[in-house]
């Protein structure tokens, strides 16, 4: 399970480990990505526009991650057969996981309170995570507009290579 934390995350900060099923009903563990560079990415909904829009910028940038060494992981409340759905039907090449509890949401302080149209409701900002393979939070960009996420990380994760490439 997650640990729910008190304390708001920061870049620096340890990454949560946070252990959900994944779109194949696998258990799935983020410590066990130790090592490589992470790019964990909290959305609303599978398969509405804005979701499926990220998801798919994510998809067809694929070789990209993976010549920057980065896993891609998504995280949304969805149960895993919609997960699993969602992955079918856009033929998405990452691991999907089921935060259908939301403790992973709250561990990363992604479910909050969220403002539609004057109505107030609690939900999943739209929020990613570039963890390091230390397990150490290397950037964390926070209400992302769908469109366009993906050349952002990217964008940040070239920067992060050039700064450790420095040192």
């Amino acid at each position: 399970m997650a640990k729910i934390t008190s304390a708001p995350l920061g870049e620096g900060s340890p990454a949560p480990d946070i252990q959900l099923q994944t779109d194949t009903g696998e258990p799935f563990r983020l410590s066990g990505l130790r090592g490589k560079t992470v790019v964990l990415y909290f959305y609303p909904k599978a398969d509405t526009p804005g979701c499926t829009t990220e998801a798919c910028e994510f998809r067809d940038r694929r070789q990209r991650f993976e010549t920057a060494g980065a896993v891609i992981v998504g995280v949304s409340p969805c149960p895993v057969e919609k997960q699993a759905r969602f992955k079918v039907k856009y033929g998405l090449p990452f691991t999907l996981l089921s935060d259908s509890e939301k403790a992973a949401a709250q561990a990363y302080g992604v479910w909050r309170e969220k403002n539609m149209y004057g109505k107030k409701t609690m939900g999943i900002v739209r929020s990613t995570f570039i963890i390091g393979p230390d397990g150490k939070i290397l950037k964390i960009f926070d209400k992302v507009r769908a469109e366009g996420h993906a050349a952002q990380v990217l964008e940040a994760l070239a920067a992060l290579n050039l700064i450790q490439q420095r040192s």
